[in-house]
């Protein structure tokens, strides 16, 4: 072991070029490709640094088997964005579409024309919500009419959702139906997405590395994904002095979310030594930089912790899934039109993990799974409290404490037309959600009467 471990120390140390062994804070940036062996030996490193807990880690989940899935190719580091217009060249593309948020056009000009002096064409396309099925439907009319060969999305999780989505279906045939999952027919993708770069500007959704976009259905009220391998980007450009004009509300419920996406894959019975580290380093990132991020937007090194903890959160939901908090987060977004994706798992992510951590407990003489998921509960709150004695309570209210400090709101303020009161939509919400992609990753099933108490703990 001993041997192992300093051979894939030191590999990682020659490939990543770093001044330690860690991702450290301030480190300029870092460029990888995820099917190198730089991911593996990254995540068998992170966390070493991190100074949250001498503890030893708890193991993976029984040797789960596992693949690996991620963008191409990973571009790290403040000022990294300067490089958009020479990657769009590197496709050979004539025509590009460039999608982006309705303020987009105008913020991020200065990149739109350096990419038109590459000599090629942008086109672009802007969407200002979480993307409906209409909205990807008419974003691939555009591509098409343009004859775009290369999609950038450059924007937050929806507009990088939306245009993930329209670089998949601009060279498949048939309607979007025909490919999203639950309410559609789920199709696989026959045809190669068009090239794809995502550059996003908020830190939450980890989208710039997965291989799903998120798409509502107004008159299925409920959001589903189109997923497919072939839809990871070609590149996800990360920049995280892209993120610092984005206003406080948005940075603590998209940080949030970032931290969710990190705790969930981690205590996720699908968890494996891979995301482990992603994860750890995730965690440890965003408890320590969030709040500061929140209160001081112009901090850099608390920008890119988070920038780090939403791809670490991207590659861990990608490969382990995430849990109970998505699983609802699904639903409530569609049931309630204007619920933000992110509020909304700030909302539950405290409460969450209080019912998980219970049940758990309660479980864990049933099976090794049930105990090792309870002790990662645990390690989650020992490592987010910087408490080596820190019991799964003392993590919970911590959460609590976090999401007081945010100003994140109550579900009901978050999903206007929720009723906690209402007997009949809160079971219908709990079953729908019991039934989501998202909610298999949890690490126990929970009764709607649990799931239920989620839903009042967060009202």
């Amino acid at each position: 072991l001993t041997l192992t471990l300093t051979l894939t120390l030191t590999l990682a140390l020659t490939l990543t070029l770093s001044p330690s062994l860690s991702l450290c804070r301030g480190l300029p940036g870092f460029t990888m490709s995820s099917r190198g062996a730089l991911l593996l030996t990254l995540s068998l490193c992170v966390g070493l640094g991190s100074g949250f807990s001498t503890a030893a880690p708890a193991a993976a989940a029984v040797s789960n088997p596992f693949e690996f899935d991620s963008a191409g190719r990973i571009i790290f580091g403040s000022g990294k964005a300067e490089t958009l217009p020479s990657l769009c060249k590197s496709f050979g593309a004539d025509n590009c579409l460039v999608v982006t948020g309705v303020s987009g056009v105008k913020r991020y000009e200065k990149y739109l024309s350096a990419i038109d002096a590459e000599g090629i064409k942008c086109h672009t396309y802007t969407i200002g919500r979480e993307p409906e099925i209409d909205d990807i439907r008419d974003g691939v009319q555009v591509a098409k009419d343009n004859g775009c060969t290369l999609v950038v999305g450059i924007g937050g999780g929806s507009v990088v959702d939306a245009a993930k989505a329209i670089a998949a279906l601009a060279t498949n045939d048939g309607d979007i139906m025909d490919y999203v999952e639950v309410i559609g027919k789920g199709q696989p993708l026959v045809q190669s997405p068009l090239p794809f770069i995502a550059v996003p500007t908020t830190s939450g959704t980890g989208s710039e590395v997965t291989k799903n976009a998120v798409v509502k259905s107004v008159e299925h009220g409920r959001k589903v994904s189109i997923r497919s391998a072939e839809m990871l980007p070609d590149v996800a450009l990360v920049d995280p002095e892209l993120t610092v004009s984005a206003p406080p509300a948005l940075t603590a419920h998209t940080g949030m979310d970032a931290l969710t996406q990190c705790i969930e894959p981690y205590v996720s019975h699908m968890a494996n030594p891979l995301t482990d580290g992603l994860c750890r380093e995730g965690i440890a990132r965003a408890a320590a930089s969030l709040r500061t991020a929140f209160t001081e937007p112009k901090d850099i090194a608390a920008r890119t912790d988070m920038a780090v903890a939403s791809v670490f959160g991207g590659l861990a939901l990608a490969n382990a899934k995430l849990g109970a908090v998505h699983g609802f987060s699904g639903v409530l977004g569609g049931r309630f039109g204007n619920a933000p994706h992110g509020a909304v798992c700030a909302a539950l992510l405290p409460h969450a993990f209080r019912v998980n951590a219970r049940v758990l407990d309660a479980k864990r003489s049933e099976s090794e799974a049930y105990a090792l998921a309870y002790d990662r509960h645990i390690e989650v709150a020992r490592m987010i409290t910087g408490d080596e004695n820190a019991s799964a309570e003392d993590g919970a209210a911590w959460l609590e404490a976090l999401a007081r400090d945010l100003g994140i709101p109550k579900l009901p303020e978050v999903c206007d037309g929720f009723d906690i009161n209402d007997a009949e939509q809160v079971k219908t919400i709990c079953e729908e959600s019991m039934g989501s992609s998202s909610m298999g990753g949890n690490p126990v099933k929970l009764t709607i009467e649990e799931l239920s108490e989620i839903l009042h703990l967060a009202s």
